[in-house]
């Protein structure tokens, strides 16, 4: 799915305007009565009251239709608008709509104390605000949002929580919303995680905008879903055998961390991988062998650490780095490594902290080749910045400047390519913050390298597995109880659920 930035967004809704044709008040109806078929699916108790904010432009004439419609659908609804001297053309069309039924009270907010107590289970909606403002939020606007967010309520947002900056950072003034009903795809400012107290959960309402229009609109930011990511899965014939699924190398664990190269093998092996071989120091040979009977395990000379590097020619993908730890010969042995692999790899934890370590190391990365850092591992690797936006532009130009694919991890995971674009992952969990999490990742990326996916595909569709293994683990065994083994163990689910939707 394409994320358009706000200008896109209104272009997007000129040209259905004019091609349909439509009103550009009947395209508020549509989207006004798209929200109230949601909110009838989620509040199905006909009893609940709805207290809707209305501001002075088009997202406070969302409102005002939003109430109407929900008055006429028999909820109890009071509405509220913002003392002005003008209003927009379609919000004065849709308050003559309410003036006309009787029974339904509205009221001009002059200042906060015009709201009368609002008390039990009523349900606020947001229209204050639409996606457009630009800059901090002042005057009575600022003052009923501070007032709302005082409540123990919960607020549905239409569009955009008001205050809210959709492609830059957001000031200090914003509804802290439960709901966000925003309109045909996701804004960018939804996958950054400072914004997560505002958006709270968010539903994608389609109202209809132009197919043709969307298809020829050019974007580099885009959202992974089920349908981008069901036609990846490669189909398997009666007569392919092992070699037709590759032979993957890992390089991981060292003294006290043969656990994390245990993660990733398992995740390796359960992702469809048709031979792996681990490379470990010799303490982890009989602790491979006995936990993993299904992968060859290579030793280093070292007892302890990484220090060499395998012969490669055997190997479709490489994947180094979880548990390794940052021992110097550990970096003379990834150098080495680096010259020696002409192939795209993968690169995780401790090979991304080696690098940090030993800045010259980034240079000798194989062209589209995968590293996959947190957020603090980023800023080892390139700097720190002052918000996600600013994170978000320096990861596009790294991968653009490197040609890697960097996997950003944490939740809406974005996925940076070579070409400029940027993916960011639907799927996962608040319980896939875990130990070794990171550890699983690398190993499915690897094992999708090594069977001939593509570096973006694997990309693409290793973090969508990921994540979606982790949604069907936590469903099962909720947030707090769920360990990197649980991913592991529900990726053929999975699996199974991606050919099915297929």
């Amino acid at each position: 799915m394409k994320i358009f930035n706000i200008k896109q967004i209104r272009e997007l809704d000129q040209i259905t305007i004019l091609q349909e044709p439509i009103s550009s008040i009947d395209l508020m109806e549509r989207a006004s009565t798209a929200i109230v078929n949601w909110i009838y699916t989620k509040y199905i108790n006909i009893n609940t009251k709805f207290i809707v904010f209305c501001g002075k432009g088009n997202n406070g004439g969302d409102g005002l239709a939003v109430g109407r419609l929900l008055f006429l659908k028999g909820y109890v609804v009071e509405l509220y608008y913002l003392d002005g001297k003008t209003y927009s053309a379609d919000f004065q069309i849709n308050m003559e709509r309410l003036n006309r039924i009787e029974k339904l009270k509205i009221q001009k907010i002059s200042s906060v104390e015009d709201i009368h107590p609002v008390n039990g289970d009523a349900v606020i909606v947001d229209a204050l605000l639409g996606s457009g403002i630009r800059g901090a939020v002042q005057g009575l606007t600022q003052s009923v949002i501070e007032f709302l967010n005082k409540l123990d309520q919960e607020i549905l947002s239409i569009d955009v929580p008001s205050g809210f900056v959709a492609d830059l950072p957001t000031g200090p003034t914003c509804i802290q919303s439960t709901y966000t009903l925003t309109f045909e795809c996701p804004k960018k400012g939804f996958m950054f995680p400072e914004n997560a107290c505002y958006i709270g959960k968010y539903q994608i309402i389609s109202i209809g905008l132009n197919e043709q229009a969307k298809l020829k609109m050019q974007t580099n930011q885009y959202f992974t879903q089920y349908k981008d990511v069901c036609y990846l899965v490669k189909n398997r014939a009666t007569h392919d055998h092992k070699g037709t699924f590759g032979h993957a190398l890992l390089i991981n664990g060292s003294y006290g961390k043969i656990g994390a190269a245990i993660l990733a093998a398992r995740a390796c092996l359960r992702s469809g991988i048709g031979l792996l071989t681990v490379h470990v120091p010799k303490c982890g040979y009989q602790i491979i062998q006995t936990a993993i009977p299904e992968a060859m395990v290579d030793t280093d000379a070292n007892d302890t650490l990484f220090t060499q590097v395998e012969e490669l020619d055997k190997y479709a993908a490489v994947g180094i780095g979880c548990g390794i730890g940052t021992n110097q010969l550990s970096a003379l042995a990834l150098e080495d490594l680096l010259k020696k692999n002409k192939h795209p790899m993968v690169l995780d934890a401790d090979a991304l902290n080696l690098i940090s370590l030993y800045p010259h190391l980034i240079d000798l990365i194989p062209k589209e080749s995968i590293i996959t850092p947190h957020t603090k591992e980023f800023s080892r690797l390139f700097g720190t910045t002052s918000n996600s936006f600013e994170r978000n532009d320096l990861q596009i130009s790294k991968s653009t400047e490197l040609r890697i694919y960097i996997i950003l991890k944490g939740a809406n995971t974005a996925i940076s390519c070579p070409d400029g674009t940027c993916h960011y992952n639907s799927t996962g969990n608040p319980g896939m913050a875990t130990a070794g999490s990171g550890d699983v990742l690398t190993g499915i990326l690897t094992s999708l390298l090594a069977q001939g996916y593509s570096p973006k595909v694997s990309c693409l569709l290793g973090t969508f597995l990921h994540g979606f293994a982790g949604d069907f683990a936590s469903e099962q065994l909720g947030y707090e109880s769920l360990i990197a083994s649980d991913i592991i163990d529900h990726l053929g689910v999975a699996f199974r659920e991606i050919h099915h939707r297929k």
